[in-house]
C-alpha cells in the first residue's frame, strides 16, 4: 500500500508541475524533500535502542566519568571548605589521589625504558636520525612560539602594574647558579650508574670554604739619619713583623657533588635511545632483546589498561584536595588574579590556536578529531599536574583511540615527556617579567631576548614532576639580575597554572607525534615493505620447512615425510 501511495503522489506532483509555473513546482519539490527528510529522521530516532545507547556509553566512559570526577571534586571541595578540616585531615581526605599519582609513578620507569628501546631497535639509524631531527625542531619551534606569546601577552596586559606590598610571600626557594643548572642537565645526561638514576639525579650542592689572605698596609717606617739608632731600628722590625702576621679571613661558596630525590628521567632517556639502536643494529643477534622489551612494553601496557579504571577516584580526590589546601581563595584577585588570568590566555592561545593551527598546516588533517581522541591524557594532566604520570595514559589514547603507529609513539613521546615542555617555557618567561614589572624594573630589549633564550634552556631541564618550573626559574631570574625570592610571591597559585601548563605539554607532545608520523609516512611504509620481504626470504629457506609432527598429513612433501 506504501508504495502504491508514493507512487499516486509522484504522479500527482508530475501532474501539478505540469499545469502549474516551475516556481510552483520548485516549491512543492522542496516540501517534499523536506517531508522525506523528516520521516528518516524519526526512523532513525525510533532505531535508536537502549543497545545503541549503552554502546556508545561504553566507548566513552573513561572520558566521561572522568570529566565528572573532576566536576565532583570541585563540588565536593567547595561543600567541604567550611568545615575547615585540618591538614592531616586533608592528607587523609587525599590519600585515594595519592594511591593514583602512585601507581602511575610505578609504571613511568619500565615504561620509558621499554618503549624507547623497543621504537629505536624498530627503526634503522637513517629512519631514526630524520625521526629524531623532525622531532627536535618541532619541540624547538613550538618551545620558542610558547615563549614569545608569553612575553607578549605579560606585556600587554601588564598584571605587575602595583606594589610588592600587596603579594604574600610563601614557602622558600632554593638558589642555584644559572651555569650549574646547565652543567648539571649536561651531567644528568650520562648517570655513572643506571640503578641510581632511577631513583636519584645529579644536583649541586653549595658549601662555604673559609680561607685567609694577609693585609698589607702601608705604613711608612723610615726615619731620618740623623735619628738612626739601634732603638728605632729594633722598632721598626717589630712593627714590620707584626704586619706580616695580620691575616684576614674570607668566605667563598663553592659548588660540591650532590643529590636529589626523583627519576633520572633525562640520563635513562639517552641511554635506552643509544641501547635501542645498538639493538636495531645487531640484527638477529638483537633479536632475543628486543622481543625481551617488546614483551615488557606490552605488560606495561595492559597495566596501564587495568589501573586506567582507578583514575576518575583518584583525579576527584586530587583535585578535592588541592582546593582544600588553599587557605584564602582571595588570593586569586588582584594582582595576582590579572598574573593568573594572563598565563590562562597564553596558554589557551598556545594550545587551541597554535598546536592546532601547526598540526593543521603540516598534516592538512582537522586537528579536533585528534584532540578529542586524547581527552582521557588531557584530562588526567590536569588532575595529576606530572606529565610523566600522564605518560601510560597518554600512550593509550595515540595508539587505540588515534591509531598512531607505535614506532613513533615509543620514540617521540618519552623524549617529549623529558624535554618538550610549551607550557613551562610560556609560564617561565612570562612570570619572569611579571617579577620585573612588580619591583619596577625596566626590561631592555636585549634582557627580553635573555629571558627567551633561558626560559627555553631551563624548560629542557624541568623534569616532568609537579612544580618542576619552581625550580627551573630560578636560572631565568639570575640570568637577567632579578631576585630569586620574589618567586614566592606567586607559590599560591602554582598549584592551579600547574595543572593547566602540564595539561599543553601533553597536548604538545601528543600532536607532535602525530606531526612526527605524518612526516616520516615514507620511511615507515618503506621499513614495512622491507619487513615483509624479508618474512618472504626466511619462509622460502629449506630450513623454514620443517614442519610439525601432527602436519606431516597436511603437507606430504615436506622434508621430514621423507
Amino acid at each position: 500500500m506504501s508504495e502504491k501511495e508514493g507512487n499516486a503522489d509522484s504522479l500527482f506532483l508530475k501532474e501539478d508541475s505540469a499545469k502549474d509555473s516551475s516556481q510552483d513546482g520548485r516549491v512543492n519539490n522542496w516540501q517534499h524533500a523536506m517531508r522525506k527528510r523528516v520521516s528518516r529522521t524519526g526512523k532513525h530516532i525510533r532505531e535508536m535502542t537502549w543497545k545503541k545507547l549503552w554502546g556508545f556509553l561504553r566507548r566513552n566512559a573513561f572520558v566521561i566519568l572522568t570529566i565528572a570526577a573532576v566536576i565532583l571534586g570541585i563540588v565536593l571541595a567547595f561543600a567541604l571548605r567550611p568545615y575547615k578540616m585540618t591538614y592531616r585531615e586533608i592528607k587523609y581526605f587525599s590519600f585515594p589521589g595519592e594511591l593514583l599519582m602512585r601507581m602511575l609513578q610505578m609504571l613511568v620507569l619500565p615504561l620509558i625504558v621499554s618503549s624507547l628501546v623497543t621504537g629505536m631497535a624498530s627503526l634503522d639509524s637513517k629512519a631514526s636520525g630524520k625521526m629524531g631531527l623532525r622531532a627536535v625542531v618541532y619541540y624547538t619551534v613550538t618551545t620558542f612560539i610558547a615563549v614569545f606569546i608569553g612575553i607578549v601577552m605579560v606585556i600587554i596586559i601588564h598584571p605587575g602594574k602595583g606594589t610588592k606590598e600587596n603579594l604574600k610571600s610563601q614557602g622558600k626557594i632554593e638558589r642555584i647558579q644559572a651555569t650549574d643548572a646547565i652543567l648539571d642537565l649536561i651531567r644528568n645526561m650520562f648517570p655513572p650508574n643506571l640503578v641510581e638514576a632511577c631513583f636519584k639525579q645529579y644536583k649541586t650542592q653549595y658549601s662555604t670554604r673559609v680561607y685567609t689572605v694577609p693585609v698589607s698596609t702601608d705604613q711608612n717606617y723610615t726615619v731620618a739619619t740623623e735619628q738612626l739608632n739601634i732603638s728605632s731600628i729594633l722598632e721598626n722590625v717589630t712593627r714590620a713583623m707584626g704586619t706580616l702576621q695580620k691575616m684576614v679571613e674570607l668566605e667563598e661558596v663553592v659548588p660540591v657533588a650532590g643529590s636529589a630525590r626523583g627519576v633520572n628521567a633525562l640520563g635513562l632517556v639517552v641511554f635506552s635511545m643509544c641501547f635501542g639502536l645498538v639493538i636495531g643494529n645487531m640484527k638477529e643477534q638483537g633479536r632475543a632483546l628486543k622481543e625481551f622489551f617488546d614483551c615488557l612494553n606490552e605488560a606495561i601496557m595492559r597495566l596501564v589498561s587495568i589501573i586506567i579504571w582507578y583514575a576518575p577516584i583518584g583525579i576527584m580526590f586530587l583535585i578535592s584536595g588541592k582546593i582544600l589546601e588553599m587557605d584564602d581563595l582571595l588570593v586569586m584577585g588582584g594582582q595576582l588574579g590579572m598574573y593568573t588570568i594572563t598565563v590562562i590566555i597564553g596558554l589557551l592561545i598556545h594550545a587551541l590556536v597554535v598546536l592546532p593551527l601547526l598540526f593543521f598546516i603540516v598534516t592538512r588533517r582537522n586537528p579536533w578529531p585528534f584532540i578529542g581522541g586524547l581527552l582521557q591524557a588531557l584530562i588526567t594532566a590536569l588532575g595529576t599536574s606530572s606529565s610523566s604520570a600522564t605518560l601510560p595514559i597518554t600512550f593509550k589514547c595515540l595508539e587505540e583511540n588515534n591509531g598512531v603507529d607505535k614506532r613513533v609513539t615509543r620514540f617521540v613521546l618519552p623524549v617529549g615527556a623529558t624535554i618538550n615542555m610549551d607550557g613551562t617555557a610560556l609560564y617561565e618567561a612570562l612570570a619572569a617579567i611579571f617579577i620585573a614589572q612588580v619591583n619596577n624594573y625596566e626590561l631592555n630589549f636585549g634582557q627580553i631576548i635573555t629571558i627567551s633564550i633561558t626560559a627555553t634552556a631551563a624548560s629542557i631541564g624541568a623534569a616532568g614532576i609537579p612544580q618542576a618550573g619552581l625550580v627551573t626559574m630560578v636560572i631565568v631570574l639570575t640570568s637577567v639580575g632579578l631576585p630569586t625570592e620574589d618567586i614566592t610571591l606567586i607559590i599560591a597559585v602554582d598549584w592551579f597554572l600547574d595543572r593547566l601548563r602540564t595539561t599543553t605539554n601533553v597536548l604538545g607532545d601528543s600532536l607532535g607525534a602525530g606531526i612526527v608520523e605524518h612526516l616520516s609516512r615514507h620511511e615507515l611504509k618503506r621499513q614495512d615493505v622491507e619487513i615483509g620481504n624479508s618474512v618472504l626470504e626466511e619462509c622460502e629457506k629449506p630450513y623454514q620447512l620443517i614442519c610439525a609432527e601432527n602436519d606431516i598429513q597436511k603437507h606430504p612433501n615436506c622434508e621430514t615425510s621423507m
